[in-house]
């Protein structure tokens, strides 16, 4: 299989601030790119860090001035599949600032009785799919799963952020993932959820916009506040453009019901 992404985006910094840029394809997968990144017009390069999971963050430290970053990535073939670490299987079964959940516990066991292994995973993502409305725009930044199952509707990081916290009500260790989506519509950076189940982690997208088989990873955490592909520190500056395109030679036809790794 061969994959190829691009992203776009252009930053108004109105003092001097520091960026983080999570745009990178995660490390583990094999691939040809090219991040550009410009001050004004001017090159700039970026300091690289390294997160979990393989995830890159590329650091900016600006003045005020316009700033724009394009990326682009050839992936050619399928990743090893994602190592199993026993301190992530407890991180991922806790709460966190926008998977809460302790607090829907009680939704979880009462709609998800008896469930388990793949049974679970397809219950939860098609219970998720049918109770939420994919709506562009509908969810604030601070909004976590609970918001999101009281206003019955939301994108794609408020659908992943519901089906973490339903699976780990259950004690099923689950994460997001940020990635590139061959496939999807409307073209966006795009979030799933990946669980933990038959001894592998499984992707769990209940939004069905794209084929998980082609999924390519950006990042991985325990929610969209370890996985924003832009984050702003000690100023302030605005996203003032974006555009993300992502392709495959491929694009197999994808069911709930079967498992699907992230590679």
């Amino acid at each position: 299989m061969q994959r190829r992404a691009t992203a776009h985006l252009r930053i108004t910094a109105q003092s001097s601030v520091r960026l983080a840029l999570i745009v990178a394809a995660a490390q583990g997968q094999r691939i040809t790119e090219r991040l550009d990144v410009r001050r004004d017009g001017s090159p700039l390069d970026p300091r690289e860090l390294f997160a979990t999971h393989g995830t890159r963050l590329h650091v900016i430290d600006t003045d005020a001035a316009t700033i724009e970053i394009d990326y682009d990535v050839e992936v050619t073939g399928l990743a090893e599949p994602a190592p199993i670490d026993d301190v992530d299987l407890l991180t991922y079964v806790r709460p966190s600032r926008y998977c809460e959940s302790d607090t829907l516990s009680p939704t979880a066991r009462a709609e998800f009785a008896g469930l388990s292994g793949l049974d679970l995973l397809a219950g939860v993502s098609s219970w998720v799919g049918s109770e939420l409305r994919y709506v562009p725009g509908s969810s604030g930044p601070t909004d976590g799963a609970t918001q999101t199952l009281l206003a019955r509707q939301g994108v794609c990081r408020d659908y992943a952020h519901l089906v973490i916290a339903l699976l780990r009500a259950l004690d099923v260790p689950a994460r997001l993932a940020a990635v590139y989506a061959p496939g999807l519509s409307p073209m966006d950076f795009h979030a799933v959820a990946e669980a933990y189940v038959d001894g592998a982690w499984h992707v769990v997208d209940a939004t069905t916009l794209a084929p998980r088989q082609t999924l390519v990873r950006i990042a991985t955490g325990r929610d969209a506040a370890d996985t924003a592909f832009l984050g702003t520190y000690h100023g302030f500056a605005t996203l003032d453009e974006v555009s993300v395109t992502a392709t495959s030679d491929e694009l197999p036809r994808d069911d709930v019901r079967e498992l699907a790794e992230l590679r």
